[in-house]
């Protein structure tokens, strides 16, 4: 690959693409910015006219209903704010940012927005501060149109676009239909980020902490991902291009023969069964992999079903999208985690409290416990549900055996309920938690007494054990999953889970390394959960091995004092295991 136009960032999923850049308002107080070629500059003018004439327009028909329905005076403020956006002089300074600058009209009347607050706020007294705020807030409605409307064009149009974003959030991850998304590129996220976490579930290469990414971009601008080697190549000459092809060639080989040992059985080479099963957002991803190669859905996340809607979905639609995927997978076991909320995984319509520290916050079954009626029209869906298939159901964020307690009184409550209405049950559903707060690592025993299985969601118990935050830049060198506390913990839950006689998986990030799940067969855990495209890694290499094999591969990475000890072990796991299907390198941990 040609260096010249080649920037290096972090690898946080793998695989490789190419197409035209989208940029991503990530948030609504990022205003994205990316460079424009001097053929755009005149319609980029032609677009901020629009949306000035267009939130003017909605500003004169607020005026007229709010007048009729209370007062002209209480409807003067619209007519200030249309009197604003009609400023000729305003207006003319976006215009000579777009030619001058060659930068969208979104980051265009921030400018303008940004220089007005200066200079409002220049002035002397709190009532200079409030007008400075009534003459940005037309504008920002203006920016707001601006997205919108190119958000509409794109999401009208068929084209697969890579899409890069400031942020590495799961709004940016999930912006466009899965089929649309050819990449991820932002300026800032971790490996273990949400975000980085959803985009490597979904299957798409990604690569993140790309310095100055979006004053790199033009939209539109053709570029090459390499997620495995997290680099990106900007406006590629034919050579590159070429180079690109031929890489991508041999992943497809490499794909296609791995798919091979995704469907034969889970078994080590000396006949012991290890449960290989995938996490799933919606309906839509149990499309995209053939059903004989999992041994059942390991975590849906009902969440998504949730952020993709304008307000909660109802019971009768939680039960038609539980029923769905129970027929899908054909007999085989399907976890539901109850709704996952929190931290960076917000609902538009749901408004929850600013937080200090929201990881440590309200979220996941904390907001269930408060908001029961959402809880109970989740067990009634998933209840009606359960008679379809084989149903299990868990719990996230669980931190103390009063909350298992009452989350089954209520789980129990609405049993009787719907009995006494008719409704046919699955004479059991069984439920588990999800061990990610490190307290329960000490209380597990007393749990697993009112559990049926627990599930190791290792990507947050990571960061609550290193009290690293894995959304955090500034400490994602401490978020190591192979540090030796973290490896100490999953081996407690596996003892303590054998003690009990109650199964045990991990669904975090860890299993979907497979020389990282033979160490986790080797503690005793029962099966592993991960995203589909790592599947057939994960059998190959558990049918390479004996259970002798994998319990003294987990004995070694105990043995060692350091994350680098055990990535080292790993890395020569992987050697050993590495099938050379085609010659291409390892997927990297």
């Amino acid at each position: 690959m040609s260096s010249a136009r080649k920037i290096n960032g972090t690898a946080i999923a793998p695989g490789l693409a190419m197409g035209p850049v989208y940029v991503v308002r990530a948030t609504p107080d990022v205003v994205p910015s990316w460079s424009l070629r001097s053929e755009e500059v005149e319609h980029e003018i032609t677009r901020a006219r629009e949306a000035v004439a267009t939130v003017t327009a909605a500003l004169e028909a607020r005026r007229k209903r709010v007048a009729e329905e209370t007062n002209e005076r209480d409807a003067e403020i619209f007519s200030v704010h249309r009197t604003i956006l009609e400023d000729p002089s305003a207006f003319g300074r976006i215009v000579e940012h777009i030619r001058d600058k060659r930068i969208n009209a979104e980051a265009c009347v921030q400018l303008l927005v940004e220089h007005l607050e200066q200079v409002m706020g220049g002035l002397d007294g709190d009532q200079a501060g409030r007008y400075g705020a009534d003459v940005s807030e037309p504008w920002c409605a203006v920016i707001a149109e601006l997205s919108s409307s190119e958000r509409r064009e794109v999401r009208a149009s068929e084209e697969r676009v890579v899409l890069a974003a400031v942020d590495l959030t799961p709004h940016v991850v999930t912006y466009l239909d899965r089929d649309r998304v050819l990449a991820i590129l932002t300026e800032t996220g971790g490996r273990f980020s949400h975000g980085g976490v959803l985009a490597r579930s979904l299957g798409f290469p990604c690569v993140a902490a790309i310095p100055n990414l979006m004053s790199r971009l033009e939209k539109g601008l053709r570029v090459i991902v390499d997620g495995d080697r997290g680099t990106v190549q900007l406006d590629p000459d034919e050579e590159s291009v070429d180079a690109f092809l031929e890489r991508r060639r041999r992943h497809l080989a490499r794909r296609e023969a791995l798919a091979v040992h995704a469907a034969l059985p889970s078994i080590t080479a000396d006949g012991q069964l290890f449960a290989v099963q995938t996490n799933v957002e919606g309906l839509r991803d149990i499309e995209t992999y053939d059903i004989d190669h999992t041994d059942g859905v390991g975590l849906f996340r009902t969440e998504f079903l949730h952020m993709e809607r304008s307000e909660f979905p109802s019971e009768e639609e939680q039960y038609r999208v539980y029923r769905r995927l129970l027929e899908l997978l054909e007999g085989r076991p399907v976890t539901l985690r109850t709704l996952d909320i929190g931290g960076d995984k917000r609902l538009s319509y749901f408004e929850t409290p600013k937080e200090t520290n929201p990881q440590l916050g309200w979220r996941g079954l904390r907001i269930s416990l408060q908001w029961t009626d959402l809880l109970r029209v989740q067990l009634r869906a998933v209840l009606r549900a359960s008679v379809h298939g084989d149903l299990r159901l868990l719990l996230p964020m669980v931190s103390s055996i009063e909350e298992v307690r009452e989350t089954r009184r209520i789980f129990e409550g609405v049993r009787t309920q719907l009995i006494g209405q008719g409704y046919e049950l699955a004479a059991n559903v069984p439920v588990g938690i999800m061990v990610e707060v490190p307290s329960v690592l000490f209380v597990l025993s007393d749990i697993l007494k009112e559990v049926d299985f627990v599930s190791v969601g290792t990507n947050d118990m990571v960061q609550y054990l290193l009290a690293a935050d894995r959304d955090n830049p500034w400490v994602a060198h401490l978020y190591d999953p192979y540090h030796p506390a973290v490896l100490r913990a999953l081996q407690q839950v596996a003892e303590a889970s054998l003690r009990a006689g109650k199964p045990c998986s991990v669904c975090g990030e860890m299993a979907g390394d497979y020389a990282t799940a033979l160490i986790l067969l080797g503690m005793g855990f029962t099966g592993v959960s991960m995203a589909p495209n790592f599947v057939g890694e994960v059998k190959y290499a558990l049918r390479q091995v004996t259970m002798a094999d994998a319990r003294e591969l987990a004995r070694q990475a105990l043995r060692e004092d350091s994350g680098s000890g055990v990535r080292a072990l790993l890395e020569e796991a992987r050697r050993r295991l590495h099938d050379s299907l085609t010659g291409e390198e390892t997927s990297q941990t």
